[in-house]
């Protein structure tokens, strides 16, 4: 039975059900859209009209992109593999954040980018971009936070601004995502059809319709569940956009594909092998210009009812060796011939999507099964699925030094789907993970499998991974040299202490926990991140430190930056350092004591390596 309810009904609501009813368009997220309803019931409103798409919280979501972050990236050796040689980075932390850092290191470097972001079905956390309440604030409000502080909440249905909060967490993403992105580019966001015109929108604006390449649509399941009412829906959809429309976008084709074209250098040439299609046509209108005779020795052939191209266009071809005709029984057929190369040399490789058809969710779950154990990850992509837009060839000279990057990493398929196919064809490809550390529920699979968070499913799965293809591969040649490796890097506050003292506020203590500006927590591997970070240089390079004078110095990339934190550096050291001529170097403040040992320092680089930019911090 039911309980009494002891209040009154809330006739707002009731009021605004019966308007939804009879409008259906006039009301969005609990909004009644008033001039609108106004045009519905016959009224003329007068004013200027503009075909656009927004969404409360749009302008801040912009702004957001935009707006200075403090912050660092940590690195964690213990947490990695093979950290002293991979180029591969697996990044802990807030994405919108760690896009903001990775802006400059990483800025218009990265070739291809695949995300699987939250899909908005009311069951899927959200991240939430909201700097302005405190966490107390913030808590009765969204109700969720992880143990890190990180933003989170649950986007239900019941919320008023279901799809807003959705696009307000996506549009600056994709824009921080845009600025990463080479110029020959792409980037595939796996989407459901819930924000798939969102989703759409959004992209337009940012990357730009005319670089919309393709909505590819993937049909991911078997079949539909047991559990399935009404319509099955066996299909979601993957958008592909270029920063710049590409002259070009390549699949490679099998060897059986291949021998069904001629080729106009016969490489691939088999005998009797191409593919033709029909010249003739009895389907369509009657255009006299397209009934005409091709003579072929001394015949004179007649279309059925018309030719499918001009005369010119068609006696080009047939000069090109473009028509093949075949003779039955005294009757003609013309056709005309496709090659593997088109007239300019280049390959035709634009094979379907569909050649995947095959791989489905069901696949990506059964893979991470036998990786790490079942039920620890809800959903995972396939990685046949990333490893085919992988192939996808932009500019085929480069194609296998390429930065990868999956900022919603989830599982990290994209990062195994990275690995496989360099085992495949000796790529050098490199990849950027980057996942929130989701806390594990209690009780779940993967907790009870002793998974704290996300981040440490997807670190497993990528040294399982790593470890299951170079023992399928073991006897290829060059396997060994394989990286199967990560980098650690964990999203952090800056490594500086914060100053916010009126000069009154001063006292002896304070002024004494402040002799130095460096956080007491931070090491020097800390510091030299954060100054990669800072000076934009790339977090995957080789580096080394050694003891001289009883100071550590570190050399990264052989010279790209010298560092020495030292809380003491002698001139010895600045000396040393000098005479190696780094790129850049840099020191503590507060490793020189006043000012003339400054400008001491700064006479010696003079000297010694005049094109070294020096800083301190």
């Amino acid at each position: 039975m039911d309980r009494m309810k002891f209040e009154t009904p809330n006739l707002a609501d009731a009021n605004l059900a019966k308007l939804a009813e009879l409008f259906p368009g006039v009301v969005t997220e609990g909004k009644v859209n008033v001039d609108l309803l106004r045009t519905f019931v016959g009224e003329e409103i007068f004013g200027d009209e503009a075909y656009e798409f927004t969404w409360v919280g749009k302008r801040a979501a912009i702004a957001e992109a935009g707006r200075p972050l403090r912050k660092t990236l940590r690195p964690c050796p213990e947490e990695s593999c093979d950290w002293d040689t991979t180029e591969n980075l697996y990044i802990e932390g807030d994405n919108l954040d760690v896009l903001k850092l990775l802006q400059e290191s990483y800025l218009g470097k990265v070739k291809m980018i695949y995300i699987d972001p939250p899909y908005n079905t009311g069951n899927d956390f959200v991240y939430r971009d909201d700097f302005t309440v405190d966490r107390e604030e913030y808590e009765e409000e969204a109700g969720v936070y992880n143990e890190e502080g990180d933003r989170l909440f649950k986007n239900t249905e019941s919320n008023g601004r279901f799809h807003s909060d959705w696009c307000s967490m996506m549009y600056p993403r994709l824009v921080l995502a845009r600025n990463l992105l080479r110029n020959d580019g792409l980037i595939f966001i796996s989407i459901n059809d819930i924000e798939l015109y969102n989703l759409k929108k959004i992209s337009d604006e940012v990357f730009g319709i005319d670089n919309h390449i393709s909505t590819f649509v993937w049909k991911n399941k078997y079949g539909p569940g047991a559990f399935t009412r009404g319509v099955a829906s066996l299909h979601e959809y993957i958008l592909c956009y270029g920063k710049s429309y590409p002259d070009r976008i390549d699949t490679d084709l099998s060897e059986e594909d291949q021998k069904k074209y001629n080729l106009r250098d016969d490489k691939y040439c088999s005998r009797g092998g191409y593919i033709t299609q029909p010249l003739a046509t009895l389907s369509k209108d009657d255009r006299s210009n397209l009934v005409y005779p091709l003579n072929h020795d001394g015949v004179e052939i007649w279309p059925n009812k018309q030719w499918i191209w001009s005369k010119e266009r068609l006696y080009k071809a047939y000069e090109n060796d473009e028509v093949v005709v075949n003779e039955k029984n005294g009757k003609y057929s013309v056709r005309f011939k496709q090659y593997l190369r088109d007239e300019n040399g280049r390959m035709r490789k634009g094979t379907p999507l569909s050649i995947i058809a095959s791989v489905f969710n069901q696949d990506g779950t059964k893979e991470l099964e036998n990786l790490i154990g079942r039920g620890v990850f809800d959903f995972p992509k396939p990685h046949e699925l990333i490893k085919r837009f992988l192939s996808f060839i932009v500019n085929e000279s480069e194609m296998r030094e390429d930065i990868i990057l999956d900022f919603f990493s989830g599982s990290a398929t994209t990062a195994h789907a990275v690995m496989q196919l360099n085992a495949e064809d000796g790529g050098r490809r490199k990849f950027i993970m980057v996942q929130l550390p989701e806390v594990c529920a209690e009780g779940t699979e993967a907790a009870k499998a002793g998974y704290a968070t996300i981040c440490e499913i997807g670190k497993e799965r990528i040294r399982r991974a790593g470890k299951k293809i170079k023992e399928e591969n073991k006897n290829k040649e060059g396997i060994e040299d394989l990286d199967t490796g990560f980098r650690v890097l964990k999203l952090a506050d800056s490594n500086m202490n914060d100053v916010y003292y009126a000069a009154g506020d001063y006292t002896q203590d304070l002024i004494s926990m402040m002799e130095s500006n460096i956080k007491p927590d931070r090491t020097d591997m800390d510091l030299l991140f954060g100054c990669l970070l800072d000076w934009g240089l790339p977090l995957s390079m080789p580096h080394t430190h050694e003891v001289i004078d009883g100071a550590t110095v570190h050399t990264y990339n052989n010279g790209d930056l010298i560092a020495c934190f030292a809380e003491k550096v002698s001139e010895s050291v600045v000396r040393e350092i000098a005479g190696r001529q780094p790129l850049r170097a840099v020191f503590r403040d507060s490793s020189f004591a006043s000012s003339p040992e400054k400008i001491n320092v700064t006479e010696i680089f003079k000297l010694l390596a005049p094109g070294t930019t020096v800083r301190v911090i």
